[in-house]
This record gives C-alpha cells, sequence and structure tokens, in this order.
C-alpha cells in the first residue's frame, strides 16, 4: 500500500535501536510533510559521512574524526597516562567526560564478555589493553564496566588478565542515586551500597 521508498525507510529506521516500526512510521512522514527541505538533505548528507567521517582511535579506540593520528584525549598531554579507565562503549567515555572529574585516559572495549551472544576475550580490545598496560607503565586501571551480568563478568576477566602485571586494579563504586529512597532501591543496589559504605569525613 506504501510506495516503495517510504517502506524502505521505515525498515531502516526500525533497525535502530529504541525505535519501533510506530515510531519509525512517524518520523519518515514528519520528514515527507516537513517544509525544511535542507532538513532531509541535511539528515542525508549526515548519514553518509557517518561512516566516512570517523574511525577508531588506534590507542584508546574511542570513537575519532578521520584522519587523526589519535583521538583528543590521547593526543592530549595534560591527561595522565598512567591511570587508564576502561570502558565498554564509546558513549561511556562521553558519560565519564560530562563529569570533568577524570584526568587520565580511557580504554574503550568495544562491548563486554558475553557468551550467549557469542562475544569472547578475542572479540575484545582487551589484548590491545594489557599491551598497553605493559608498554605506557600504566600504574591504575580502573573498571568502569557497566553494572550488569556482563559489565561484572567482564570486570572479574579483566582483574584475571591484570593480575601479572605491577598495577592497581579497581573498580568504580556502586550505590544510591542522589534524591533517590530506600523503599525503592532493589536488593542488588542496596547490598552493593552497604559494601562500599564509606567513613564520613
Amino acid at each position: 500500500m506504501l510506495p516503495e521508498p517510504i517502506k524502505m525507510l521505515i525498515d531502516a529506521l526500525s533497525r535502530l535501536p529504541g525505535v519501533g516500526p510506530k515510531t519509525a512510521s512517524r518520523l519518515v512522514f514528519f520528514l515527507l510533510r516537513t517544509s525544511e527541505e535542507t532538513l532531509v538533505q541535511t539528515l542525508a548528507e549526515a548519514l553518509l559521512n557517518l561512516r566516512a567521517g570517523t574511525d577508531y582511535c588506534p590507542t584508546c579506540f574511542n570513537i575519532m574524526e578521520a584522519g587523526r593520528s589519535q583521538c583528543k584525549v590521547c593526543a592530549d598531554p595534560e591527561r595522565i597516562a598512567t591511570l587508564v579507565c576502561v570502558v565498554e562503549e564509546p558513549l561511556d567515555v562521553l558519560a565519564l567526560e560530562r563529569t570533568s572529574g577524570f584526568q587520565g585516559k580511557y580504554h574503550v572495549l568495544q562491548g563486554a564478555l558475553s557468551p550467549i551472544e557469542g562475544v569472547g576475550p578475542e572479540d575484545l580490545r582487551i589484548a590491545e589493553l594489557l599491551k598497553r598496560v605493559q608498554k605506557d607503565a600504566v600504574s591504575e586501571v580502573i573498571l568502569a564496566t557497566n553494572p550488569s551480568m556482563e559489565g561484572d563478568a567482564t570486570a572479574m576477566y579483566l582483574r584475571q588478565q591484570l593480575q601479572p602485571f605491577d598495577v592497581r586494579v579497581t573498580r568504580l563504586a556502586r550505590g544510591l542515586p542522589m534524591g533517590g529512597d530506600l523503599e525503592y532501591a532493589d536488593q542488588n543496589t542496596l547490598l552493593r551500597a552497604l559494601m562500599g559504605r564509606q567513613e564520613m569525613s
């Protein structure tokens, strides 16, 4: 019933995470109705440039502009090279950078261990991390994987792999969010908050 170009775009958009067929349909029909011709053109150009204009940093595997030798964090001489924060995805780097509280460097694994989905250690940037720890004389590795089964399994595996090196291995603290009520916290969050309690200063 719908013209083929519309069906194709709805199908393509509905494959994006968090976008179902209804949302995809609304987006497509919005683009059809909009009088702003430049919006459709800009969107098309941005999508085409997405792959061509980006690359992965050869040092930390974070996303960067194509043509650079390193990402901005790795190239910054003010950052502490011996302090490395390990994250799963480039979006995690953005989240940590928004805090303005971390002055070290990053290492992006490009995922987490997940035997169910067939993701093993060889599918992640773990070997590169181990080489980097040895080569750069890293003093501390902060494991900032997600608080999920996959994230915890990845952190445990990394801890084992880092044991032969003279490096301090830490994990992000977990607990209750600011403004949260105890009665609404799940059992695991409460347990981790109790285990990670600190002295009041």
